[in-house]
């Protein structure tokens, strides 16, 4: 069952001024559906349009056109029910600094209207002083704080955006840790993202959005299937990019003095003209989620 269907969600960003109105995309026909327990990743590097569509689907702005639903339920209709039963890490934080951390757990509380039945087991997880003031909190303490009142009710789904910023690796790893477990328990999880190993970490499918439009949505195993083999290789004659290049290749790059390359479904053409130079090292690995973002984001720069 689909608990989240998205459906040709636009948004454009009207930005008026003295002498004239101008719109800018925020996202354009944006479709994809999110099925109960699993983790959804949706990907793409700052300012593609991760943030908007969780802020349409949290109805916290309005789409331009196009609909979504959560549950079953309208997220412009039905936001109110909806948002008792989603809970949400945003990717800028506020908290009242001057509060401490047990009092803004216990305010979350009474927005929420009930004791959290596992609030005590988050702080044990994520380990925070309860008696601390917020502002003396570091940022990774701080989203630790954000993450258990994402969590503390207990909510069916969860929308993250960039959730593991600011936290450390020990932290990021028992934070996946605890998402596999939300998903064995039956938990939704939409997660935005830039760190692809983070993605591949823990997510069954991934949408890549690039400019505010989808351009791909699949399983990650698969996604991965149907993108070739990556090939790392140095030499100790001199080679350029342009002595490597064929029709085979999707992608090459210059890495540490050497090459990264993305092919096809086939490897002969490649491996042949590899073969004709001094070869120092070579590793073919199954193609990364790395591989496969820089596909789509290819000749655009840093990602």
């Amino acid at each position: 069952m689909d608990v989240i269907s998205v459906n040709n969600l636009t948004k454009f960003y009207v930005l008026r001024s003295l002498r004239k109105k101008k719109e800018n995309r925020g996202i354009e026909n944006v479709s994809f559906n999110v099925k109960r327990g699993e983790i959804f990743g949706f990907l793409g590097p700052n300012g593609a349009g991760k943030t908007t569509t969780m802020r349409l689907l949290l109805d916290l702005i309005r789409p331009t056109s196009g609909s979504a639903t959560i549950l079953g339920m309208d997220t412009r209709k039905d936001s109110l029910e909806i948002r008792g039963n989603v809970g949400y890490i945003p990717g800028e934080i506020n908290f009242y600094n001057e509060r401490t951390a047990g009092y803004m757990l216990s305010y979350y509380e009474g927005l929420q209207g009930s004791p959290s039945a596992i609030k005590d087991e988050l702080v044990s997880i994520f380990d925070i002083p309860l008696d601390r003031p917020v502002k003396a909190f570091s940022k990774g303490m701080k989203q630790k704080l954000a993450i258990i009142q994402g969590f503390m009710h207990d909510p069916d789904i969860v929308i993250m955006d960039e959730p593991t910023a600011g936290l450390d690796p020990l932290v990021q790893q028992r934070f996946y840790d605890f998402l596999l477990n939300q998903k064995k328990k039956g938990k939704t999880i939409f997660i935005s993202t830039h760190i692809l190993s983070e993605a591949q970490r823990v997510c069954d499918r991934v949408a890549i959005i690039k400019d505010g439009n989808i351009v791909a949505t699949e399983e990650v195993s698969k996604l991965a299937e149907r993108s070739g083999r990556s090939i790392t290789v140095s030499f100790d004659d001199d080679v350029s990019i342009t002595d490597l290049e064929n029709e085979e290749i999707v992608s090459i790059r210059s890495v540490n003095g050497g090459f990264r390359i993305q092919t096809g479904s086939s490897l002969s053409k490649t491996l042949s003209i590899i073969a004709k130079h001094k070869i120092s090292d070579i590793t073919i690995t199954e193609t990364s989620l790395e591989d496969i973002f820089l596909q789509y984001y290819k000749g655009e720069g840093d990602v």
